[in-house]
């Protein structure tokens, strides 16, 4: 009998066209997971009735037509369905419209059967809300899921559905992926939009995507979802063939720089160093020339623009969350850390808001143009500098200040933000692991995401993904 709970989104629809499955017995097969998971706390909104009356109408005959997913309840917004971005304040929030990637989504055959566990606002890296309280990771409990798409990542590595969306500002996709042994890839700058509700979010620092166990679900999805609409600000350009095509031959030889040392004030655990250490070695048989070195940029800068961008944003957010409640926010109705960053938002004025901005692209365009003087078409760098998942109540902590959250969340994820600052695509892939066994993730960084998936394509065929 076919293991559903191994099985990619691909591998279901063909359960669907074949006639060995209907979309409907496959939606109750993933309600049956997740109700058996409620520990995890990993799904936090049910749409079973809603995705049962779906799963019944017609879906297509795409590569994802019929197979089960879940949605990240922050940024994944359906008319009339809560979106309580991990926030007491939010709690009442029900969107009056569904976004254009989620409105893809279900264009592309895909049954949504609930929206999974989020930190407050996505402001964290773990995801351990008061609201809905922490979710556990299936890998490693008793540490973090990672965040901010760690409800999502959970979900994918307990084997709950193939697949869930994430969103990505500073690492949310790539992190919760190497925390739970997932596959998860940060699209590119401009590569979907955000309409209707935005041109972009964080100036730019945030795109979104999924957690995947396979790569060819990473692609799929990216086929279904990418490109942007009539008045959008920027757009990534389209790719010469689509993903899930490009997977089928393996890249030419490339040049990879690579390391093992985080950029920020921090030291790489020995286990996360192996891992790269590990995946160089599996590139270099693969037949890619490996050279060690990364581009250089000023870090302080970097600190200082992401907290001053994230507390702008977090006024935008309390501004809505006001406007739900009919009133201001009190203080038991957010977390130490949105409170933080909004005193300091506070004090914020153009003139530095707009120096925050500068700051991203010069430093941007200083990370590009270092990768390009080193010659290399991709960047191996840990996803996170810690050995495993990090522990629960470290990376949602106020730390006296916005700055000083980024830098301990940094000396954590190391390299992560460096690909919403560039606007890179970037990608986590499971390669390692500790010696009791708990994931490690490595990262691949480039302009853009074709070159990232046939390498991880190349590395899956070669069985080098764990988990």
């Amino acid at each position: 009998m076919t293991d559903l709970a191994r099985l990619d989104l691909i591998g279901h629809a063909e359960l669907i066209r074949r006639g060995e499955a209907t979309a409907l017995e496959l939606l109750d097969a993933a309600i049956a997971r997740i109700e058996a998971a409620r520990d995890l706390n990993a799904v936090i909104c049910d749409l079973f009735d809603r995705a049962r009356d779906q799963a019944a109408g017609p879906l297509g005959d795409g590569p994802l037509a019929g197979a089960p997913f879940l949605l990240k309840d922050l940024g994944g917004t359906i008319a009339g369905v809560p979106e309580r971005m991990g926030s007491v304040a939010l709690r009442e929030h029900v969107p009056a419209e569904t976004s254009v990637v989620v409105g893809r989504y279900l264009a592309a055959g895909l049954v949504v059967a609930g929206k999974t566990n989020t930190p407050e606002w996505g402001n964290h890296c773990t995801t351990e809300p008061v609201l809905f309280g922490p979710t556990v990771n299936p890998r490693a409990p008793g540490r973090s899921p990672g965040g901010s798409s760690g409800g999502s990542a959970a979900a994918v590595a307990a084997g709950l559905v193939p697949a869930a969306s994430g969103g990505d500002g500073t690492g949310s996709i790539r992190v919760p992926a190497a925390c739970c042994g997932v596959i998860g890839l940060k699209p590119a700058r401009g590569r979907k939009t955000f309409a209707p509700d935005a041109g972009h979010l964080l100036e730019g620092l945030v795109n979104e995507h999924a957690l995947t166990r396979t790569v060819r679900d990473c692609a799929a999805l990216l086929d279904a979802t990418a490109g942007g609409v009539p008045g959008d600000p920027y757009t990534a350009p389209p790719p010469a063939e689509p993903w899930l095509r490009a997977l089928e031959r393996d890249p030419d030889p490339l040049r990879i720089a690579w390391t093992a040392d985080g950029p920020f004030e921090s030291t790489t655990d020995p286990e996360a160093r192996a891992a790269v250490e590990q995946a160089a070695r599996m590139l270099e048989g693969l037949g890619h020339r490996l050279e060690p070195g990364a581009p250089s940029f000023d870090t302080e800068a970097v600190v200082d623009a992401v907290a001053v961008l994230h507390q702008v944003s977090n006024l935008d957010l309390y501004a809505l969350a006001e406007e739900v409640l009919g009133r201001p926010p009190e203080r038991d109705e957010l977390e130490p850390t949105a409170w933080e960053m909004l005193e300091e938002g506070r004090s914020v004025s153009g003139a530095r808001y707009a120096g925050a901005i500068a700051a991203v692209h010069a430093q941007g365009r200083r990370f590009a143009q270092g990768l390009a003087d080193l010659r290399a078409d991709v960047l191996l760098v840990p996803t996170l500098l810690t050995g495993g998942p990090p522990p629960l109540q470290h990376l949602n902590q106020p730390r006296g200040s916005t700055q000083e959250f980024f830098r301990v969340e940094f000396a954590t994820t190391g390299w992560t933000a460096m690909a919403n600052v560039s606007g890179f695509a970037a990608m986590s892939l499971p390669l390692g692991a500790t010696a009791d066994g708990l994931p490690v993730g490595v990262q691949l960084m480039a302009p853009e995401e074709t070159v990232l998936l046939k390498v991880a394509a190349q590395l899956e065929r070669a069985g080098a993904l764990r988990f």
